[in-house]
């Protein structure tokens, strides 16, 4: 008999479904880490003269997710702290810490597979807090309002076994902050920014 070649072999275990006992573990749960990368463009405050820039800020996170079936799930993503430099024309004007609950619902194409890829939508909401000011803002107080918007997410998620799992993957989360320099609003901060992740998961 003839060897199978080790990609045809890669490309037949991933196809092979698992044996997983979907019915008796139902939830999961993934530690991981998170990047939060603000879009490019953040806006501009006080009428246009302030160009905006929201730095990057990572943190680990924590994630439940209960299967309703097989395919569909309800998930809800936590995290330590996210911190993040703020810019006013280029220069660092505050630190601003964040925390993004995002409640989604899942759609799993493969949940029987080894590489089970999958996607959902749901809402983020976000809050800003301990917010330090610095250089050009010293003296002031700067608030940054909360955030409701929704939340796309698209991921890959890989079987060790029936119990343990590897997940990567990215969302894309509509966020606006209104932004007050000592009561007075002076504009809103465009974030808009795409989270990356990765994941170890457990399924109980």
């Amino acid at each position: 008999m003839k060897r199978m070649c080790p990609a045809a072999t890669a490309f037949l275990l991933a196809c092979v479904p698992l044996a997983h006992a979907q019915s008796d573990a139902n939830w999961q749960v993934k530690v991981g880490v998170h990047v939060v990368d603000p879009t490019a463009d953040n806006g501009h405050l006080a009428g246009g003269a302030l160009a905006t820039d929201v730095g990057s800020g990572i943190s680990p996170t924590i994630t439940l997710e209960y299967r309703v079936t097989p395919n569909l799930g309800v998930e809800l993503l936590a995290a330590l702290p996210f911190s993040h430099d703020v810019k006013l024309n280029g220069t660092k004007a505050a630190t601003a810490k964040q925390l993004p609950p995002t409640l989604s619902v899942q759609w799993h194409f493969l949940p029987d597979a080894r590489f089970d890829p999958f996607v959902g939508v749901g809402l983020n909401y976000t809050r800003f807090f301990s917010v330090d000011e610095k250089g050009p803002l010293t003296g002031t107080q700067l608030e940054l309002g909360d955030s409701w918007g929704a939340a796309l997410h698209a991921g890959l998620e890989y079987a060790v076994n029936d119990r343990w799992s590897l997940t990567g993957d990215v969302r894309w989360i509509s966020l606006s902050s209104d932004a007050k320099v000592n009561g007075a609003k002076v504009g809103t901060v465009d974030i808009d920014p795409f989270v990356y992740g990765f994941a170890i998961g457990y399924r109980f």
